[in-house]
């Protein structure tokens, strides 16, 4: 089923904004699972309340606002009063640290800051960023004073108890209420919003917002997002898929992330769905609950989440006895008890996912077969932060085992310096960044005068326009013989080793070395009988590891063997991404 293309009359925020509340009015919006729903027209009041009060504190066009927290309804009311009054949003990753959110928020010169309760309580007695002016508790919308404070008892809470969400949904005579307090005159609805919507002309080309990648001083990069940017990508990825008004989304991965903040929020916001977000850390336990709560038609995730799931539920169940793990080596068998697997796993999302966008990384070519043999509606697709962030991918109905997809309308794809069909893929579109704030260096190393943008991802384009991804181009190992050798697809045979966790290769003075995690809670009944001896143990552990590189050499090409495994001893460190730091491990 196809729906009508929604054009918009600008590819503005501002514009996207102005047609859903329009459009969509009364419909749920946005909600905690289980929690009080925001329709479209409660959103409109929270945004427009949101601008008055930033406006008050002399807030104007250009001006940068810092948001530091997790996912929330009141996130996305933040988001779109910033960037539709034409200031700039500065979304800071709630994974950093607060010493690396103040660096941001001093780098990007914010003015002012919407904090989450549960992060702000960390950052008391912090140095307060110089140029800010408003400092709120984003969970209801409280202005404090000041950030630097001797003690919780010494907030000084500016607007008292006032709690302006709750206060925008509560009805006309709340609302009335704080207009009071705040000396403003009394307005309906219908003249807020009309108001507040010509205020301030905003340009396709005006920034959005500044997306820092890393919050860590010396590797700092602020992608600057225009309207344009962020909206076509919006916009053209209806080519991709289909959202209608009654769907509902789950939002798992952090909206300061480009690829939720486009895909898990403003794509929903155009079509008219409703997004839920989960209160807590989505851990399986959460997150099963949650499923079975809201029922997503939609969701999006990074590959280490469904590459553990099947890893620690679906896989145990074909190698709990030899029975089934001897049929389940032979094709046929295997396919039939994949797609039943498949059918479960539908019922564990929920019963009526129809979209499960995966990206941020490669999924490893194990699960990817999982998936499609399970008839799993999983869609892969591929983009940057500095691409807004969407470039390539296709819906679940036409996805092509190990690539990502066609680059979306509207972008340009092109391949140099091409080795044996492999080349570093450049992009160019009306997605493609402005730039880096403050640092027009980094910009030109990775823009060239055409405006083609460096991805520094290694692929290869099929006859069909798929793009498929090899690596990132900083990461290849050259070989003995000059080969390109691509870690990641190493590592994607060894993840999908059952005794596995988690991989990293590298290269160690001209050897080949990777560096794996084991699952050891599956190796406990493996190591049981050797736990009286470390030696023993040690030496088991040794034997497993071996085992493991023969058996990932048979599936790899010669030059690609690995020469040498370490045991892992401790989880990898993530970026707030969920991709490992390379670079700790050099």
């Amino acid at each position: 089923m196809s729906k009508e293309f929604i054009k918009l009359p600008e590819l503005t925020l501002k514009a996207l904004f102005e047609y859903s509340i329009k459009e969509y009015g009364d419909k749920p919006a946005f909600q905690f699972v289980d929690g009080e729903v925001t329709t479209y027209k409660q959103l409109a009041m929270n945004v427009y309340h949101v601008q008055d009060m930033l406006i008050e504190y002399g807030i104007k066009k250009g001006d940068r606002v810092a948001i530091y927290s997790e996912n929330m309804p009141n996130w996305s009311s933040v988001y779109l009063a910033i960037t539709t009054m034409g200031a700039v949003a500065v979304p800071i990753l709630p994974d950093f640290h607060t010493s690396e959110a103040l660096h941001i928020a001093n780098h990007a010169e914010c003015k002012a800051a919407f904090i989450s309760q549960k992060l702000f309580e960390t950052m008391l007695d912090e140095t307060q960023p110089p140029n800010l002016n408003l400092l709120v508790i984003l969970n209801e919308f409280k202005i404090l004073e000041k950030l630097s404070t001797p003690s919780r008892m010494d907030m000084v809470m500016k607007r008292g108890e006032e709690q302006f969400s709750k206060v925008m949904k509560s009805g006309e005579e709340q609302f009335s209420k704080v207009m009071d307090k705040m000396g403003m005159s009394k307005k309906s609805d219908a003249e807020v919003i009309e108001e507040d919507i010509d205020k301030v002309l905003i340009d396709e080309k005006d920034l959005a917002a500044i997306i820092y990648t890393s919050g860590t001083t010396g590797s700092s990069k602020g992608v600057m997002l225009s309207h344009i940017n962020l909206v076509s990508n919006v916009t053209n990825a209806q080519h991709m898929l289909d959202i209608y008004p009654e769907d509902k989304f789950l939002s798992i991965l952090p909206l300061a992330h480009t690829l939720e903040c486009t895909t898990g929020m403003l794509i929903p916001l155009l079509n008219g769905a409703s997004v839920h977000y989960i209160k807590k850390t989505p851990t399986p336990t959460v997150l099963i609950k949650a499923l079975a709560t809201v029922k997503p038609d939609l969701m999006l995730s990074v590959p280490l989440i469904i590459e553990k799931i099947y890893k620690n539920k679906i896989l145990p169940n074909f190698n709990k006895n030899i029975f089934i793990k001897t049929i389940y080596a032979i094709p046929f068998f295997r396919k039939k008890l994949n797609e039943i697997a498949g059918k479960k796993l539908i019922e564990t999302f929920g019963g009526n996912i129809r979209f499960f966008g995966i990206g941020g990384a490669g999924v490893s070519p194990t699960v990817e077969k999982f998936l499609r043999e399970a008839k799993f509606p999983y869609a892969i697709g591929y983009g940057l932060t500095e691409t807004s962030p969407l470039l390539a991918g296709t819906n679940a109905n036409h996805t092509k085992y190990k690539a990502i997809g066609p680059v979306i309308p509207g972008t340009q794809l092109q391949l140099r310096d091409v080795k044996d069909g492999v080349g570093i893929l450049w992009a160019k579109g009306p997605n493609v960044m402005m730039g880096y704030y403050k640092d027009p260096e980094k910009t030109a190393e990775v823009l060239d005068e055409d405006g083609w943008f460096n991805t520094e991802d290694m692929g290869y384009i099929d006859e069909e326009g798929y793009f498929f991804m090899s690596g990132r181009a900083k990461n290849i190992i050259v070989g003995p013989s000059g080969e390109n050798i691509y870690p990641e697809q190493i590592e994607a045979a060894l993840n999908a080793h059952p005794f596995v966790s988690d991989s990293l290769v590298l290269d160690k003075d001209g050897t080949l070395t990777a560096r794996i995690y084991l699952d050891y809670e599956k190796l406990d009944d493996i190591l049981g009988a050797t736990k009286k001896s470390e030696t023993k143990a040690r030496e088991k552990v040794q034997e497993i590891l071996e085992e493991i590189r023969k058996e990932v050499n048979e599936s790899v090409s010669s030059f690609s063997r690995i020469k040498k495994v370490i045991e892992q001893k401790e989880e990898f460190v993530r970026t707030p991404t969920k991709k490992i730091k390379r670079y700790l491990y050099l």
